[in-house]
């Protein structure tokens, strides 16, 4: 019996396994302007990463909290920058939008005195319909809070979802995102753009998100983390770390 229930388990994961080990398209690095996070490394000082956000930084849709797109990143950035001091932490929480995140961002965020902050938001806004120029403004006013405090800020936009594309207005808050990260000068790690390449190399959102039409599954996670990782290496990259 003992070993038909192993079976059994070893079945219903094998799925979930298959897509965290597929490989991901190949994707140009992002440009990241991150002064802070750069500099703690080059001190050799310990580097603390919030992913702060909703369901798709809480990892909705993974298999487990280690196929969480934090997670991923962790061990990504632990390989690529081996003498780095660092850790990341998860902060997302699903359901939320950017007045639910400004509640906790003093005890979430700011407490934990980040030296840099991975700000996922905007797709409940878009399924809720928030006004976008309001979206904008408090985000802004988060950004400088936690800018205050000498952290870096990374914004991430929305993932292309069918329940996000098929939305009304949806590409008005990729907008307000893009204009928030020239204006304020913070950089954007373009999620939309990364998955819009996926699908010229050939591997359509169906594979990358799973069947709630929403969030990513396990392959998608995986994939943004690592495409995440090699942006953040090339712009902080070996060269930066203490003792190199």
């Amino acid at each position: 019996m003992r070993r038909i229930a192993l079976a059994l388990l070893l079945a219903l994961a094998a799925p979930a396994m298959l897509r965290a080990q597929e490989p991901c398209p190949a994707a140009s690095s992002q440009p990241l302007a991150l002064p802070a996070t750069r500099a703690a490394l080059a001190q050799g000082r310990k580097v603390t990463i919030i992913a702060f956000g909703s369901s798709s930084t809480e990892g909705s849709g993974a298999s487990g909290q280690d196929r969480a797109y934090p997670a991923v990143l962790e061990a990504a950035l632990h390989t690529a920058l081996p003498e780095a001091r660092l850790r990341v932490l998860n902060r997302g929480r699903g359901g939320e939008e950017i007045e639910e995140m400004m509640v906790r961002l003093e005890t979430d965020v700011i407490a934990v005195r980040p030296t840099l902050v991975i700000w996922q938001a905007g797709a409940n806004a878009v399924l809720r319909g928030m006004d976008p120029e309001a979206f904008s403004a408090t985000m802004a006013y988060g950004i400088e809070r936690v800018r205050a405090h000498g952290a870096d800020v990374l914004l991430m936009d929305s993932q292309r979802a069918p329940r996000i594309i098929h939305a009304p207005h949806f590409e008005r808050f990729d907008m307000a995102l893009n204009t928030l990260s020239v204006r304020l000068q913070v950089p954007l790690f373009s999620r939309a753009a990364l998955m819009d390449s996926w699908a010229a190399s050939g591997l359509p959102a169906s594979a990358v998100i799973g069947p709630d039409e929403l969030h990513h599954n396990d392959r998608g996670y995986g994939c943004l983390a690592r495409a995440l990782a090699q942006s953040m290496v090339a712009s902080l990259g070996p060269r930066h770390i203490a003792g190199r």
